[in-house]
C-alpha cells in the first residue's frame, strides 16, 4: 500500500548503485556491501520517503541535542518525518527551511557519509512530535563495514 505512494525500495537502491561512481564507490561496493545494509535498516522503518528541512541550496537541517543534566553530553541529529506538515510544525520558528521529501535509502546512506551527524531520529507516527525511532550514525557505518568485509579482498581495495 505505501509502496504505491512512493519510489519502491529496490528503486531506490538501484538508483543508489548507478550513482555510487559519482561518489567515489564502485558499483560492486555498493550493490554488495552498501545495499543489504541499507535495505534492512529501511525494512525497520514505516515510510520509503521521509520528509527533511532543508534550506534553499539543498543542505539539511542539524540540530544539536544537549543532555538536561549532563550540559557537556551534546549529539547532533536530523529529524525525519512522515509529512511535510509534521516537519513543518516541528520547526515552526524557523523560516528558512522547508521540507523536502528524501528517499529512505538515500538518508540513511547519507547518514553514512556525514561524519558530523551522530543519528537521524524518525518520526513514525504523524502528527505525534514527541516519539521517534533513532537510527545512529555508528549503527549504519558498522553494518556497512560488516558487508564490506565479507567481499572478496578484489573489491576492498
Amino acid at each position: 500500500p505505501i509502496e504505491n505512494c512512493y519510489m519502491k525500495l529496490n528503486k531506490q537502491l538501484s538508483i543508489l548503485v548507478e550513482e555510487a561512481p559519482k561518489h567515489g564507490i564502485s558499483a560492486q561496493v555498493m550493490d554488495q556491501a552498501i545495499v543489504p545494509s541499507l535495505k534492512r535498516l529501511a525494512k525497520r522503518l514505516t515510510s520509503l520517503q521521509y520528509y527533511i528541512m532543508q534550506n534553499a541550496q539543498g543542505d539539511l537541517l542539524i540540530t544539536t541535542l544537549v543532555h538536561r543534566e549532563k550540559k557537556g553530553l551534546k549529539k547532533t541529529v536530523i529529524y525525519a518525518f512522515l509529512t511535510p506538515q509534521d516537519a513543518q510544525r516541528f520547526y515552526e520558528n524557523d523560516r528558512q527551511f522547508l521540507a523536502g521529501a528524501i528517499p529512505i535509502t538515500h538518508l540513511l546512506f547519507q547518514l553514512f557519509a556525514l561524519p558530523t551527524v551522530d543519528s537521524i531520529i524518525f518520526m513514525e507516527e504523524p502528527q505525534n512530535l514527541l516519539t521517534g525511532t533513532e537510527i545512529p550514525r555508528e549503527e549504519v557505518r558498522a553494518s556497512i563495514l560488516q558487508q564490506i568485509q565479507k567481499l572478496p579482498t578484489t573489491y576492498n581495495a
